[in-house]
């Protein structure tokens, strides 16, 4: 049975959501009161370079994460990663992810974070070169030790496909900071 109300109550709901976090001014005077939002959000993300005889790996990962209280966060982050070994392999990547955290204890974080990359590679399968050109997902579980700002543990890819993953494993180890 359909809700004649519902429409209704769909725009009232919205107008609360845009209400509750749109600027706010003080009761009886003109003056702004600053938003508070500012102050939940925390920057981090992660940048890799590895490098050695004929062979380069860079990655730039920022990422900003809405902190809700003193247990929960959700956030964005973005990734570039460019791979390369002489006259066999080279991979360009580029994505986007979600992520969640959840501090049990404020030693124990968990974590979940859906990451979306578009993978493009040209290696040498000992037969032709080959070019590739595709999206990879991913959703990382994981569990870290957390001291203040800093988190390091190890996480898992329930979506690992050996054949299209960038990595080699579906762990992973994973060193976080967030200011």
């Amino acid at each position: 049975m359909y809700n004649l109300f519902y429409p209704i109550n769909k725009k009232i709901g919205l107008i609360l959501i845009i209400l509750t976090f749109s600027t706010q001014y003080s009761s009886g005077q003109e003056t702004k009161v600053k938003s508070d939002f500012w102050n939940h959000v925390r920057f981090g993300g992660n940048i890799g370079l590895s490098f050695g005889n004929e062979f380069f790996s860079g990655t730039l990962a920022p990422s900003a994460i809405y902190q809700f209280d003193s247990q929960f966060a959700l956030g964005v982050g973005l990734n570039a990663t460019l791979n390369s070994q002489k006259n066999v392999y080279k991979s360009t990547i580029f994505g986007a992810s979600l992520i969640g955290l959840y501090n049990v204890i404020p030693q124990l974080q968990i974590s979940a974070e859906f990451e979306q990359l578009n993978v493009d590679r040209n290696y040498d399968d000992r037969l032709n070169l080959r070019n590739e050109n595709y999206w990879l997902p991913a959703l990382y579980l994981g569990a870290g030790y957390r001291s203040g700002n800093v988190t390091f543990g190890i996480r898992y890819d329930v979506l690992f496909d050996e054949n299209r993953s960038i990595y080699t494993n579906s762990w992973a180890p994973f060193f976080r900071v967030y200011f």
